[in-house]
């Protein structure tokens, strides 16, 4: 039986030591590419065939993110039709261990016959047909496979992962691409409304419980349980936020005072709700109350004036964390 732990360390090991050597090929092509992408006025199409094929894919998915259009287009598909998805302008990066794959070969020259196109390999061997052929190379050089029979594409797939990413991150930095614009193009799932749902757009405006300093515990109990957000706010005349009654300070009035009948909000309010304004994004509400230990934020239009109270149960539902 083999000592499966040992053989899955080798592979980890392998493939991290491949892209330790990544750094050595880091050079003025790649940096040319970089540009190139960046002032281009067409769009990305990457291209490859096999397994190389899905590392384009997913370069292609992380470029489209982070605010480079990028294309996918399958070499074997290209020379039966999908070739006219290629446009004037747009940079073509061919993904490749070889890079001297039959279908690489049939394409490269039809690519480069469409028009003012730039042709970038991605290749292991820079000796290859495609590697010659190519105006910039991104040397996603690898000496040989994690596979015992140095066959199965591992380190090699790998290292084109890696190199992708490496361009991606690159343009990200040349387009000051902030947390902002990725929300933009993420808003499904969690990730997307923690960058872009905001306060306003979870807490219930039409439930706003509220309670003036002279009024009674009755009232003040009957509007907290009214809203079922645990708390209730305490206001003055225009609306401004004086204070805060929660179930906590409730519970403290009774351990408190034997009497409570004759108590009211501005006897048990705690005089510095945590408030948050509505234009804040929902996921610092959260982070806010989770640093507090608290279920509620006061919610505010930044100058302290009322406007309701987001629960954490309304942030929760919303699916932002």
């Amino acid at each position: 039986m083999i000592d499966i732990k040992c053989v899955a360390k080798k592979v980890v090991s392998d493939e991290a030591e491949a892209v330790r050597n990544l750094l050595n090929y880091i050079d003025e092509d790649f940096e040319k590419v970089v540009k190139l992408i960046y002032e281009s006025k067409g769009r990305v199409i990457i291209t490859g065939i096999g397994k190389s094929a899905i590392i384009a894919q997913k370069i292609v998915a992380t470029l489209n993110s982070t605010g480079t259009p990028a294309v996918f287009l399958h070499a074997a598909d290209a020379i039966h039709g999908d070739m006219g998805m290629v446009q004037h302008e747009d940079v073509v990066i061919f993904v490749s261990k070889s890079g001297n794959t039959p279908e690489i070969k049939v394409l490269l020259p039809l690519i480069r016959n469409i028009g003012n196109n730039s042709i970038v390999a991605m290749v292991s061997n820079t000796d290859s047909f495609l590697a010659q052929n190519a105006e910039y190379v991104i040397k996603a050089k690898v000496d040989r496979e994690a596979c015992p029979n140095n066959l199965a594409p591992t380190n090699s797939t790998t290292a084109q992962l890696v190199m992708g990413d490496a361009l991606a991150m690159c343009l990200i930095e040349c387009r000051n691409f902030s947390s902002r614009d990725f929300a933009r193009y993420h808003p499904g799932g969690s990730l997307g409304k923690r960058l872009y749902t905001r306060v306003s757009d979870v807490f219930d405006k039409e439930n706003r419980p509220k309670v003036g300093l002279e009024d009674n515990i009755r009232k003040v109990i009957l509007e907290m349980s009214g809203g079922c957000l645990g708390a209730v706010a305490v206001v003055d005349q225009e609306e401004k936020l004086i204070g805060i009654v929660t179930d906590g300070d409730l519970r403290r009035m009774l351990e408190k005072y034997k009497d409570v009948d004759g108590l009211k909000a501005a006897d048990i309010m705690s005089a510095s709700p945590k408030t948050i304004p509505e234009e804040e994004l929902a996921y610092n509400a959260f982070r806010l109350m989770e640093k507090n230990s608290i279920t509620q934020l006061v919610v505010t239009d930044g100058q302290r004036i009322y406007k309701g109270i987001v629960h954490l149960h309304d942030i929760l539902k919303e699916g932002v964390v």
